[in-house]
């Protein structure tokens, strides 16, 4: 596993599920701990991965924190944890998924890629609550717009542009924009100019309210 190629995002996470083991007392990182982490992050770019892909959040949630519940404790080993054999096999596919896609950092939601396929606790929860493999990559797909990952910001960015900004295009066909009525010659213009190589910038002018919005 190449621990110094994952995004910021994902490193992040496995501080994170560190945490969790220890704040439970147990001695390794499981899957378990991780996806916990992932789904509890700030930015909430793997829930929303998740629900994209059909995945019940809510009940997953509850069913993760029993299932680490019932993980194998151990009192006094002073806060020392180390990964799991479990979640080491899991990081290394998670790790093949990332190569075979041409990314040059480790996304989370490779991680899930691995969840899908795998047989353990983990994945089988992810599954019992909605999880396919071809709904999840095709949410991924949606996510990235068929770019790979470059940098380890990446996934930061990423949230950031579907944070602070608008899809228009989304909107448009999901029919949530008022439909523009009566200026079909104006937007055919503002469609040859935008298809030029180059002056492709249009201007619209006129007076307030008569519709350049």
């Amino acid at each position: 596993m190449r621990f110094d190629k994952l995004t910021t995002k994902f490193q992040q996470a496995l501080s994170d599920a560190q945490s969790i083991a220890v704040g439970n007392d147990q001695q390794f990182i499981e899957p378990l701990h991780l996806l916990k982490a992932m789904i509890a992050q700030d930015d909430g770019g793997t829930a929303s991965l998740l629900q994209r892909a059909g995945v019940n959040l809510a009940p997953l949630a509850t069913a993760i924190d029993q299932a680490i519940g019932r993980l194998p404790r151990v009192e006094g080993h002073g806060g020392e944890v180390q990964v799991g054999r479990d979640l080491a096999n899991l990081l290394n596919v998670t790790d093949k998924e990332s190569q075979k896609r041409g990314d040059q950092f480790i996304a989370s939601e490779m991680f899930l890629l691995a969840l899908a396929e795998d047989k353990g606790e983990a994945g089988r929860l992810l599954k019992q609550h909605g999880l396919a493999r071809k709904p999840l990559e095709a949410a991924i797909e949606a996510v990235r717009g068929g770019a790979s990952v470059g940098s380890q910001d990446a996934e930061g960015a990423r949230e950031a542009l579907g944070k602070y900004t608008l899809d228009l295009t989304e909107r448009a066909r999901h029919g949530k924009l008022d439909p523009v009525i009566g200026r079909d010659d104006e937007i055919r213009r503002a469609i040859q100019i935008l298809q030029r190589r180059t002056k492709n910038n249009p201007v619209l002018i006129g007076e307030p309210g008569v519709g350049k919005t």
